[in-house]
């Protein structure tokens, strides 16, 4: 990856025709070998589900249309593709005449399916946005925070001897762009069975990531690992919604393998 070709972080010009190449695909290995997910199979399964408020084309007669699309990129292609590159490339679709909305779907479609290197769905619409959701919200918890940054796996433990299946969930994951440096909000859902997590420790481990640089569905994915190493869930899920930017929201998934994907959905905050 040549950091130089990154349009975030620089001016670009606004595209004022349509241009596929505007899409910046990302190796997924580069964060994952860090993790040490470096060339074996993958402990998770997953998606990342873009959520895009901004389309536009011009109908037969050029006459504009609008609508909103939900964007669906399997963990398992070798490529994320970038944000501000796919921003750039959907604001490309402005000035060009499509024979109907269907035929728009499968030019993103393809596009976004050679960007990343596998298939990607595209389907109308977003999720309804809906206020709280299932499970325990664990942000109302009375602890001492001291680390913002690395990410702390040491804070993660599980309690002897004690069983758990239940879903936490958090609004206070906080990262940043590694190449802007801006603030990535996020809320967080992690779902599990196995021995019971330590709350206090998940929730000051999720702060830990408040100063730390790393592209939205790395976070996720470092989410994953950590738990697994730590806690060692017979089954988990995370999924994080991050907040909207520039007309887009992205909301990475990873579940082990063989565990179904949560119902679509949207926070408030989205």
């Amino acid at each position: 990856m040549d950091p130089n070709a990154l349009p975030l972080g620089r001016t670009v010009d606004y595209p004022r025709e349509y241009d596929p190449g505007l899409l910046y695909p990302i190796p997924r290995a580069l964060g994952r070998e860090a993790l040490g997910l470096d060339g074996g199979p993958l402990p998770f399964d997953g998606h990342d589900r873009w959520h895009a408020y901004e389309v536009s084309w011009l109908d037969p007669r050029g006459k504009p249309v609008m609508a909103a699309l939900t964007l669906e990129v399997p963990a398992d292609t070798p490529q994320l593709v970038e944000s501000k590159s796919l921003k750039l490339y959907l604001n490309s679709l402005n000035a060009t005449r499509f024979d109907d909305a269907a035929a728009v779907r499968v030019r993103i479609a393809d596009d976004l399916s050679r960007a990343a290197g596998g298939p990607v769905r595209v389907r109308d619409g977003v999720p309804e946005a809906v206020a709280g959701g299932d499970g325990v919200d664990i942000d109302a918890l009375d602890v001492d925070v001291d680390c913002y940054g690395p990410p702390r796996p040491e804070l993660l433990r599980a309690e002897a001897g004690k069983e758990a299946e239940e879903v936490l969930r958090s609004q206070l994951l906080k990262s940043n762009c590694p190449v802007t440096g801006q603030p990535d909000w996020a809320s967080v859902r992690i779902a599990y069975a196995g021995p019971r997590i330590d709350h206090a420790g998940l929730l000051r481990y999720l702060v830990s990531f408040r100063d730390h640089c790393e592209f939205h569905e790395q976070c996720v994915e470092r989410i994953f690992v950590d738990l697994m190493a730590r806690c060692r869930p017979r089954a988990l899920s995370v999924e994080a919604r991050y907040t909207r930017r520039g007309g887009l929201d992205i909301n990475p998934w990873r579940a082990t393998p063989g565990t179904p994907p949560p119902a679509p959905g949207r926070d408030l905050r989205q």
